[in-house]
């Protein structure tokens, strides 16, 4: 097996700093070669940027060109190339507008930012603000190209602030030139306000804007910040206090399953979550995680007592995925019990396994409950970053 096939086993076991070793013509090689995988295509163009031998230059642009090709390699390859004067023609043609392959409508945005176009900035900071990262450094890279080119504080004069993409890539800018972006904890937009709070690093410096700040979110992410980089829980706490500990009121939501929902989401929830719950759950008091074969046991138990013959326990998760529930098949139906605490489901609203299982001291979650949306905290689920219902919080499913 050659040097490039024994780093690139595989997209997820390559070895990214071994390639950049590599001999650049052998690369190229690589990534214009349509017999290899296009893992491999991409790994090696990704590894030639910066170090492109000219006498491979015409063969790697005809690849990007050329729409038979692998979209991935064709992308990977225009993320190196697309700056060459000899594309500029090709990158501007009417055709481009088809060109609507895996990854290309991205990387040609991309490529038009690296050869100066300044019409793109809008819609390369809209992809820098995208929650796909694989998205998100296609679009910074372009706008770095035009800051690169032309200066950050022309480009932050195209964009305006009026729009959140717009004030996030100002947030970057400022940070990058080494500049305070405290401020932009009071931004609006959940998501402009939680990349400052990724960012500042200077502990005074949140104090003194803690006591100034205009909104309760403003405060709220200063203090996640000042945790975020002492974690001082006391001062959290303390802080939390003082401002009457606000939380997000979600009607119908009662105290156990809303811990339950906290404990698991809030840790890696997404950007755009109002910080009153992640206040919440930096200053909860710490709990015993729920013991899921203790839950199951008990579960089998119960519905065993009741003569409804529990079969082996089982999990719906799927390979890579996660789930946070299992399955009791029994007679006559199935229940679902959760991971996270004593909750169970099951598509029988008043069946012979509630009846056996609320006794044992199992909550049923019934339908006004698992219908109920828990604002204001956002989870990834099936590409959708918004809040959850109840049912898909403590039954969570996701491939």
């Amino acid at each position: 097996m050659g040097t490039v096939e024994a780093l690139t086993p595989n997209l997820s076991q390559a070895d990214t700093a071994g390639l950049l070793e590599v001999d650049p013509d052998e690369l190229a090689g690589y990534a214009a070669d349509a017999a290899q995988p296009w893992f491999r295509r991409k790994l090696c163009a990704d590894a030639l940027a910066g170090r492109v031998p000219e006498t491979r230059v015409p063969v790697l642009l005809e690849c990007i060109r050329d729409r038979s090709e692998t979209p991935r390699a064709r992308s990977a390859l225009l993320g190196i190339l697309g700056h060459r004067e000899e594309l500029r023609a090709w990158l501007y043609h009417e055709d481009r507008e088809s060109d609507d392959a895996y990854g290309m409508p991205e990387a040609i945005l991309s490529a038009r930012g690296a050869a100066g176009d300044r019409t793109t900035a809008h819609d390369l900071a809209t992809l820098a603000n995208d929650p796909w990262a694989h998205r998100r450094v296609v679009g910074e890279a372009g706008l770095d190209a035009l800051v690169a080119r032309y200066g950050a504080e022309a480009i932050i004069a195209d964009l305006g602030d009026a729009r959140p993409e717009d004030r996030a890539f100002r947030v970057r800018m400022r940070h990058r030139a080494g500049e305070d972006v405290t401020t932009a904890l009071a931004d609006p937009d959940a998501g402009v306000a939680h990349l400052a709070h990724s960012l500042v690093d200077d502990e005074e410096r949140l104090r003194e804007y803690f006591e100034q700040a205009p909104t309760v979110e403003a405060k709220l992410w200063s203090v996640c910040a000042l945790y975020r980089l002492n974690n001082d829980l006391a001062e959290a706490r303390a802080i939390y206090d003082s401002l009457g500990r606000p939380r997000v009121e979600v009607d119908g939501l009662d105290d156990e399953v809303r811990a339950a929902v906290r404990r698991e989401y809030v840790p890696d929830c997404e950007p755009r979550t109002d910080p009153r719950w992640r206040l919440e759950e930096i200053c909860a008091d710490p709990v015993q995680p729920a013991d899921e074969d203790e839950l199951l046991a008990r579960a089998r138990a119960a519905l065993t007592a009741a003569n409804l013959e529990p079969g082996t326990p089982r999990s719906d998760e799927p390979p890579g995925g996660r789930t946070t529930y299992n399955v009791l098949d029994h007679v006559g139906g199935s229940v679902a019990v959760s991971t996270l605490g004593r909750f169970v489901i099951s598509n029988e609203a008043n069946s012979a396994a509630r009846s056996a299982l609320e006794p044992a001291g199992f909550r049923w979650i019934d339908e006004p409950l698992a219908s109920t949306t828990v604002t204001g905290l956002c989870t990834y689920f099936f590409g959708n970053r918004g809040p959850l219902e109840v049912r898909d919080l403590l039954f969570f499913w996701q491939d």
